[in-house]
């Protein structure tokens, strides 16, 4: 095996207990989440998905689904962190690993597929970020009125090396009017939770404590920045739906609204 896939898929959450196991229109948040991994993988070589959690009935509802499903310590605090734990516990220890944060099952279609590119090129880590034209970046100050801390913004360089993340929107704009004129797209740059990583920045990020920033902000990602560790951004088109993750119980009203309206985006399992 070359590469490892894991949904980490936590029981606990303080906004939406057992979350991985809330329906959405009909199915749930992490069968969701196996069905878009699957489609994104297809049959790939050296590829394997799992499933990481700290829960049983979580695990049997992977199984369930015939996706792979590995029980990580409880007392694991990210989702990257379980992803590790997941890779160590292969019978054959992974050159890369993604964590597919189990909370994003509307991502971009070709994110996955970009993100493993990335390491395969020599990235150390990869995320993808989307581009934010005007009305998006209207409607994501809009949801930030109601839902603060969710939906991540990302500094990037030219070259696509990640500078900062944060729940807030960056960068500010300064002259937005004039810019709204001549730009198509906003300056902001929005996250999407998925990362890919070489094994041994994998490792260097767990073996370090968290940092002030990132609990301040509540993103992991800014542990490895601080580390040195650089982040390799790479652009996707945006979903049809909003990438946030589900956080909440309006989130899950928000996107069963969307389904109704649009159709069901996520493949059969």
């Amino acid at each position: 095996m070359s590469l490892l896939v894991v949904i980490p898929a936590r029981a606990g959450s303080s906004r939406l207990p057992r979350k991985p196991l809330r329906p959405i229109a009909g199915r749930t948040l992490l069968h969701r989440t196996i069905a878009m991994a699957r489609a994104a993988i297809g049959s790939r070589p050296g590829l394997a998905l799992t499933v990481a959690t700290d829960d049983d009935e979580i695990a049997d509802h992977a199984r369930a689904a015939g996706c792979d499903a590995v029980l990580t310590d409880s007392a694991i605090a990210t989702g990257s962190g379980r992803a590790l734990a997941a890779a160590l516990a292969q019978a054959e220890t992974p050159r890369f690993v993604v964590n597919l944060q189990g909370d994003s099952p509307f991502q971009p279609a070709g994110a996955l597929g970009a993100v493993i590119a990335a390491l395969e090129q020599g990235a150390q880590v990869a995320t993808p970020v989307i581009a934010l034209d005007w009305a998006a970046l209207d409607a994501l100050r809009e949801h930030k009125t109601r839902s603060p801390f969710s939906g991540t913004t990302c500094a990037r360089a030219p070259d696509g090396r990640a500078l900062w993340f944060s729940k807030t929107i960056i960068p500010a704009i300064r002259g937005e009017e004039t810019l709204r004129d001549t730009m198509l797209r906003s300056p902001v740059w929005r996250h999407v939770g998925l990362y890919g990583y070489a094994l041994d920045a994998l490792r260097r990020f767990e073996a370090c404590p968290p940092t002030a920033l990132e609990n301040l902000e509540g993103l992991e990602q800014l542990r490895l920045l601080e580390l040195g560790i650089p982040i390799t951004t790479v652009a996707v088109d945006p979903p049809l739906f909003d990438s946030s993750g589900i956080d909440t119980e309006a989130d899950i009203i928000r996107v069963e609204a969307l389904i109704a309206a649009h159709g069901d985006p996520t493949p059969p399992l």
